[in-house]
């Protein structure tokens, strides 16, 4: 999936794409900084240059395991002839490069790169733009985790206030009225697993036992998705208990509504967009 956002440096609005967990800058955008009359040419003379064609390979080879290496040599030494030329297109169709990538379109079409090679444009376009275009790529970047901070924090307290409907049900129908408050600790985490193994296929007890060096419980863990959902099969499982049904009948019917949940939420591309907003 594909996120576009849009930054401003020095009155230049430039598109930012998040594809496959990595960043990719639009170069055309970048380009317009020095000539927005022909961001083609500008693209092309900055990767006609020696340094930028031993940059760009170096970079390929960490990253790409299918960069043609035979088709970087030669053009690294064809790049100190005269009247050497090397366009976007060329380096992509000749090397099987992935730091840059052409995108078709009249909106939002044109050259990208991924941010470590954008950077280095930016370098040779302006220390003073590369300087800005950083500063605003990470305000971007702080806001993202902040907004994603947000959202598991709120799923997590919605998960939390269920949690208490649900115990009140535990307290109601399960826990015998002479039971001593310790007794009444082991019933309630026995219902707590048996949320767990529904949702995450296994106890805290375990999730602990595979997970020694993480703090915190299995919870603390949860994608947002699945942290929705246990917020819902806390309500269902609080109805079932009212509804007198052994604890083995409700372990079927939430590990069903969990798995129905989960593949719609992860289903859903419009709910998904919102969600990495």
């Amino acid at each position: 999936m594909t996120k576009k956002e849009i930054i401003n440096v020095q009155g230049t609005e430039i598109i930012l794409l998040s594809q496959n967990k990595a960043d990719y800058i639009s170069l055309t955008d970048m380009a317009k900084f020095k000539n927005a009359e022909a961001t083609g040419l500008v693209i092309s003379h900055w990767l006609s240059t020696r340094y930028t064609i031993r940059f760009m390979g170096i970079w390929e080879q960490m990253y790409n395991p299918n960069f043609n290496v035979t088709e970087f040599g030669n053009i690294k030494n064809e790049s100190g002839d005269n009247g050497f030329v090397l366009t976007s297109k060329q380096w992509i169709e000749k090397t099987n490069a992935v730091g840059i990538i052409a995108k078709p379109g009249r909106y939002g079409g044109g050259t990208y790169a991924h941010s470590d090679i954008a950077f280095e444009f930016a370098t040779w376009l302006s220390p003073e733009f590369k300087f800005l275009l950083i500063k605003e790529f990470k305000r971007l970047k702080e806001d993202e985790q902040h907004r994603l901070s947000l959202e598991w924090n709120l799923q997590r307290t919605l998960s939390k206030i269920n949690y208490r409907i649900h115990t009140d049900a535990i307290k109601d129908e399960i826990i015998p009225k002479e039971v001593t408050k310790e007794q009444a600790k082991f019933i309630y985490a026995d219902e707590a697993d048996l949320l767990n193994v529904a949702l995450f296929g296994k106890t805290a007890k375990q999730w602990r036992d595979e997970n020694p060096n993480e703090k915190g419980n299995v919870r603390d863990y949860a994608t947002l998705e699945q942290l929705v959902v246990l917020s819902n099969m806390e309500s269902i499982n609080a109805l079932l208990i009212r509804q007198g049904l052994p604890q083995s009948e409700r372990l079927v019917q939430l590990n069903s509504a969990a798995i129905t949940q989960m593949r719609s939420l992860l289903q859903n591309n419009n709910l998904q967009k919102r969600l990495n907003m």
